[in-house]
């Protein structure tokens, strides 16, 4: 089975999704958007120890409500979680939500990041920007985005290197798309030792990161646990989150199925991974535009497909990021 990257390697690949950013380079901080053109089936799944999050629990199949209308990723640690509140006014500006008697709801999850201590100003006085930052990011949205240094991941580090914002998309033999957004924040360290190499290497696409492949042999420290701050080290105070999305059709249920696949290109991306002081959360999104329903095989083949785009998207995220001042870390190009 042969898999290809869509027309953008975006996760606006999958028909029916716009991603807009919103950062502040003095704070090293900033927001991502994914928003829904019609409202979306969606699940979650957190396997970090430290998770900051908003309307996850609507998102199990058990729950009322089918859809939601945007995802939001922001940095700021829990003061970033005011940005689904900015984002949440921008739709219901343009009568986006859930139908509640006379009164519309836009639904929207989100889940944070932990960059404080990263070189930034912090000082933003009584109230945080980051519900500014929401509403901003919604204005920006489209289907040409940003990654690297940008939105969510403007102020993101990982072990020995800055993070940022990454995507990525597989587009299926049977027609279904797949695509993932991720900002990359972790404790870990995404390449082999303090080599140029990428743990993800086996997946990627070209040379979409760099095309350099597994260093042969591996270095001698290839199994060394490297961590961000191992001094001090304090849980929540890293995290990766990511939005893994397709075109199938799905249920709730199986949208939680394709957020766990997911969870795969972190551990193929990222070494040590879903820490205790890391919040590693991956939501999906199911558009249905393809119209395609999944049977078995197929159904395993786009979770295979999950775990690999979301690798991709954790290489590319930290294989864009570009300096800038006061940056604690270099940057992977620098390497």
């Amino acid at each position: 089975m042969t898999f290809k990257t869509g027309p953008r390697n975006l996760i606006t690949d999958v028909a029916g999704l716009r991603v807009g950013n919103a950062d502040d380079a003095k704070l090293k901080s900033g927001v991502s958007v994914v928003l829904c053109d019609e409202p979306a089936v969606a699940g979650v799944q957190v396997l970090g120890g430290a998770p900051g999050t908003r309307e996850t629990d609507l998102l199990e199949a058990h729950n009322s409500v089918e859809t939601i209308n945007a995802v939001v990723l922001s940095g700021g640690s829990a003061f970033g979680l005011d940005a689904a509140s900015g984002v949440q006014a921008a739709l219901r500006e343009k009568g986006i939500g859930f139908a509640a008697r006379d009164f519309r709801i836009p639904i929207v999850p989100a889940a944070i990041l932990f960059d404080l201590p990263n070189g930034g100003d912090k000082d933003w006085g009584l109230y945080p920007p980051y519900r500014e930052l929401g509403y901003e990011a919604v204005q920006n949205a489209s289907l040409d985005f940003s990654i690297g240094t940008a939105g969510a991941g403007t102020g993101a580090l990982s072990a020995g290197l800055k993070g940022g914002l990454g995507s990525a998309s597989t587009l299926l033999p049977n027609g279904v798309t797949i695509g993932a957004l991720v900002a990359a924040n972790p404790t870990g360290s995404v390449t082999v030792g303090n080599s140029r190499h990428f743990w993800a290497a086996p997946w990627e696409m070209g040379d979409e990161f760099g095309g350099l492949g597994f260093p042969a042999p591996l270095p001698a420290d290839a199994q060394d646990v490297r961590l961000k701050f191992r001094d001090g080290l304090k849980a929540g105070e890293n995290t990766t989150i990511a939005i893994i999305a397709t075109d199938a059709v799905m249920t709730k249920a199986a949208a939680k199925r394709l957020a766990i696949a997911a969870h795969d290109g972190f551990a193929r991306a990222i070494w040590p991974t879903h820490t205790p002081v890391d919040g590693d959360l991956v939501f999906a999104l199911a558009t249905g535009r393809s119209g395609k329903t999944l049977e078995l095989n197929d159904a395993i083949d786009l979770y295979a497909a999950a775990g690999a785009t979301m690798a991709r998207a954790i290489a590319r995220a930290i294989f864009a990021a570009t300096p800038a001042e006061n940056d604690l870390f270099p940057v992977w190009s620098s390497r």
